[in-house]
C-alpha cells in the first residue's frame, strides 16, 4: 500500500512541475512525511526532486537562465547548513512555523500588492533568495515558496522561471541530501529498496503526461498555478509547525 501512495505521489508532483515549474517537493514533502515520516520522508524528497529536475531540465534547457540560476544556487550551501543544524538543536515546529508565516506573507505582499512594490533588481535578491530557499529546502523540502516570490517581485517571465528552478531544484535538492546525510540529521538507513523503482518510474510517466498537457496550458494559467502551489507548501509548512506546537 505505501509503495503505491509512493508512486501515485511521485507521479502527481513530477506531472504538475511539468506543467507549472514546481510541483515535486510540494506535492510529495506533505505526503511522503506522514508514510515515512517527517525527517525520512523528506529525505526521500530531496532525492526525488533531484531525479525529477534532471530529467525536466533536459526538456526545457533553451529555456533557463542560467546567470539567475548561478546566482541563486551558489549560495544555497549558506542556507542549507543552519537549516541541517537547527534540526538537530531547536525544536523543528518553531522553525516551521516562522518559516511558513513568512512565506505567505511575503507571497500574499507581491502577489496582491505587486503593483505597489519596487521592481527586485539586481544580484542582491538573487543572492538573498538562493539563501532562504536552500534553508528551506534542507528544514521541510520546498524551495519553491521563497524562489516564487522572487519571480513575482522581480517580475521574471514565467517560461523562463519555470524553467530555471530545474537546474535549481537539482542543486538544493543534492545540498540537502549532502548536509543531512554528512551531519546525521537524517539517513536511508530503514528506506526500503522499492522505493527507488517505483519513484522514477513514477516520476518518467509523470514528466511526460505534464509534457503533452503543458502544449495545451496558457501561460498565465501556468503562473497561477505556481503562484498556488507555493502558497499550498507554505501553507504545509505553517500547519505542520502549528500542529507539532499544539
Amino acid at each position: 500500500m505505501d509503495l503505491a501512495i509512493v508512486f501515485l505521489t511521485v507521479f502527481a508532483g513530477a506531472f504538475i512541475q511539468r506543467l507549472s515549474g514546481m510541483g515535486m517537493g510540494l506535492v510529495a514533502g506533505p505526503v511522503l512525511s506522514i508514510v515515512l515520516g517527517p525527517v525520512e520522508g523528506i529525505l526521500v524528497v530531496n532525492v526525488m526532486a533531484v531525479l525529477n529536475a534532471t530529467l525536466t531540465t533536459i526538456s526545457v534547457h533553451r529555456d533557463v537562465d542560467w546567470r539567475r540560476f548561478g546566482l541563486i544556487s551558489s549560495v544555497m550551501i549558506v542556507g542549507a547548513v543552519p537549516a541541517a543544524i537547527l534540526l538537530k538543536v531547536v525544536e523543528v515546529p518553531i522553525v516551521l512555523t516562522l518559516v511558513g508565516s513568512m512565506i505567505l506573507l511575503a507571497l500574499a505582499v507581491t502577489t496582491f500588492g505587486r503593483s505597489y512594490i519596487p521592481v527586485a533588481r539586481g544580484r542582491g535578491w538573487a543572492l538573498v533568495t538562493g539563501v532562504v530557499g536552500g534553508f528551506m529546502n534542507t528544514l521541510a523540502g520546498i524551495a519553491a515558496p521563497a524562489l516564487t516570490v522572487y519571480a513575482q517581485a522581480s517580475r521574471w517571465d514565467h517560461a523562463s522561471f519555470a524553467a530555471t528552478l530545474q537546474p535549481i531544484f537539482f542543486v538544493a535538492g543534492l545540498i540537502s541530501i549532502l548536509v543531512k546525510v554528512s551531519t546525521g540529521a537524517a539517513s536511508f538507513a530503514h528506506t526500503t529498496v522499492w522505493i527507488w523503482p517505483v519513484g522514477v518510474a513514477a516520476m518518467i510517466v509523470g514528466i511526460l503526461a505534464g509534457t503533452a498537457a503543458s502544449r495545451r496550458v496558457e501561460k498565465d494559467s501556468a503562473r497561477r498555478i505556481a503562484v498556488a502551489l507555493a502558497a499550498a507548501g507554505a501553507s504545509v509548512v505553517l500547519y505542520r509547525g502549528v500542529a507539532g506546537l499544539l
